[in-house]
């Protein structure tokens, strides 16, 4: 590959997104006639058992002929996900460590899980 060449698949303007275990990066790069295209990487870490790791990448190319479909398919998506389940994240549940509420027997032999919770003011924080 020529300099050049190596210079038209240079990032352009790039964000990064951190989100528990994996990294999104957007990064904007150009064409070899110069017209600028999207790449969306999924990378994921994975450790080993002896403490060693790797990495897992997945990557979407996007070109600006199909931006706006592509953005009307994910927000449809996201409203739908949206409206079916809310917004509240339910992560914990994918965890190695999590461990199911202990459901407690009520008095009239039916069982209750448990349904405390501590309400946070975030401008207490």
């Amino acid at each position: 590959m020529s300099e050049k060449d190596a210079m038209d698949q240079e990032e352009i303007y790039s964000k990064v997104l951190r989100a528990g275990r994996r990294t999104y990066f957007f990064d904007v790069r150009s064409t070899k006639a110069g017209d600028y295209y999207l790449t969306i990487t999924e990378s994921k870490k994975f450790t080993h058992d002896d403490g060693s790791f790797h990495y897992k990448k997945h990557k979407i190319y996007l070109y600006k002929e199909d931006f706006s479909a592509f953005r009307e398919n994910v927000e449809e998506m996201m409203d739908y996900i949206i409206s079916e389940k809310g917004s509240e994240v339910i992560s914990e549940r994918h965890q190695k460590d999590f461990k199911k509420e202990e459901e407690e027997p009520s008095m009239n032999g039916h069982v209750k899980t448990s349904d405390s919770f501590t309400d946070v003011s975030f401008d207490d924080i």
